[in-house]
């Protein structure tokens, strides 16, 4: 409950009046308390506060407008009570603290629609979109946990698709001394491509797989391009395993993804543009369109090298 006391015999029936439907005018009542019951919960106000402006609740106290009472004289209105607190301290004030979280600031939204108090409303509405802009977040990357979910979403996507699998756990063999260093530029690659395309690219991450570092780019639904950034480096004595930065690679194959941009069906011309054939061979046609269907570019970074990145003395 809250407020003061109920003021007035007028508004404070006898016990066991009836309950019954009647009008009340403002300008009889003034500043006189009345009591509501508002869902269970019961407020006092004036009649001045619940008709400053030109919302439902005026036209109920004003005597345009016939209003229920219990037979203990209490104002029934049929809506929640748990903001019709902040609802008078509305028209009392024109301003108030709004609630913090999304869902107290919507529910106090619709009592303000059911009242017609538009300024409200519109408090509501300005808050609301506010903290959308500040928790909306800029891009979405979605991470795979399974096959059966990367090809879900692959062939889903009207977007072109680029891929970055990354696994620095696969250590068969110990790693050069700056392929830790080029993993996380890969991976800040990937990251800064995904600010500059958001929209027109889905960037999905993949930390299941077998590869250490591994780029793919789709098109219409199919793979494109792969770039592997590892190799074998056959240190002495030892095998080790190092990753490069092909950032220059990379790029090229994101901007040729850029090419499937528009959803439609698949170009076989556009495909074979940004493919390379694996083979100079002859085929007949039947073997020529299967090889398009399957053909994917390949780049693996001096891919079993004999280089030794470690410095002299050691």
């Amino acid at each position: 409950m809250s407020g003061d006391t109920c003021l007035g015999s007028a508004l404070c029936p006898a016990a066991g009046h009836k309950p019954k439907a009647g009008g009340l005018k403002g300008g009889s009542l003034g500043n006189k308390y009345v009591r509501l019951n508002v869902g269970g919960s019961l407020y006092y106000t004036t009649v001045q506060v619940l008709t400053r402006h030109d919302t439902m609740l005026k036209a109920m106290f004003s005597g345009r407008m016939e209003v229920l009472t219990d037979k203990e004289g209490w104002i029934l209105i049929d809506r929640c009570g748990k903001h019709f607190g902040t609802i008078l301290n509305y028209l009392r004030d024109d301003t108030i603290a709004l609630p913090k979280h999304r869902q107290e600031i919507k529910a106090l939204m619709a009592e303000a629609k059911y009242y017609l108090i538009q300024g409200l409303v519109d408090m509501c509405q300005a808050a609301l979109q506010d903290k959308k802009d500040l928790y909306e977040p800029v891009c979405s990357i979605p991470i795979i946990t399974s096959p059966k979910e990367e090809e879900r979403l692959i062939e889903s996507s009207m977007k072109p698709v680029v891929k970055l699998l990354y696994n620095r756990s696969n250590n068969k063999y110990s790693y050069t001394s700056n392929s830790d260093d080029n993993l996380l530029k890969n991976i800040e690659l990937f990251d800064k491509l995904s600010l500059r395309f958001n929209g027109r690219v889905l960037f999905i991450k993949d930390v299941i797989g077998d590869e250490i570092c591994c780029w793919s780019f789709y098109g219409q639904g199919r793979k494109l391009a792969e770039v592997c950034c590892t190799s074998i480096v056959y240190a002495t004595e030892k095998k080790q395993t190092k990753v490069e930065f092909p950032e220059a690679r990379i790029y090229e194959e994101t901007l040729n993804v850029l090419l499937y941009e528009t959803p439609r069906v698949p170009d076989n011309s556009l495909l074979e543009a940004t493919s390379r054939s694996r083979s100079q061979a002859s085929h007949s046609e039947d073997d020529e369109g299967l090889e398009l269907r399957e053909r994917v570019r390949r780049i693996h970074v001096k891919r079993y090298s004999t280089y030794d990145d470690r410095q002299l003395g050691h």
